[in-house]
């Protein structure tokens, strides 16, 4: 079995107006999130893996739109129903935030084997609809980083 690397990226989806993208995970129904995605390798540059998470989750490509590293991470404990994932004896994962700046609210495809719905809503609505301290908190901080059109890391 290969195992999870404990580092992952979280992607904020958003518009300049403060909308913002959730998605429902299919393996927990109610539990809404942003783009989140482990590197598949070792090394695996954190840009890569915030793109190739935005594709395989929102059929979304990041270079066709604005994606910001925030350099900003987030540690914290992996939850004990997911750490089978894992090698033994890992307990923590590092989080990397990034944005994804899009022109207004998209349609997007999603990954049928990992979300079931999707929604943008208003920044605050989003922020208080996802399960993720990390998630909300990175929610939270987007109207700081988004000023007079452009998103700032």
């Amino acid at each position: 079995m290969a195992y999870k690397i404990p580092v992952s990226v979280l992607v904020v989806v958003h518009t300049a107006a403060l909308e913002v993208l959730l998605l429902e995970r299919a393996d927990r129904p109610g539990f809404w999130q942003s783009v989140t995605g482990s590197q598949e390798q070792e090394g695996e540059v954190l840009r890569e893996t915030a793109a190739r998470e935005l594709m395989e989750e929102t059929g979304l490509d990041a270079a066709r739109y604005e994606l910001t590293d925030w350099q900003k991470q987030n540690r914290y404990e992996i939850y004990r129903n997911w750490r089978s994932r894992y090698a033994p004896g890992v307990t923590h994962n590092a989080e990397h935030v990034f944005g994804l700046r899009v022109p207004r609210p998209l349609e997007v495809v999603l990954a049928p084997r990992e979300h079931v719905r999707y929604e943008w809503l208003p920044w605050r609505e989003a922020a208080e609809k996802v399960f993720s301290w990390s998630n909300a908190e990175a929610i939270r901080d987007l109207p700081q980083r988004v000023t007079s059109g452009t998103t700032r890391p």
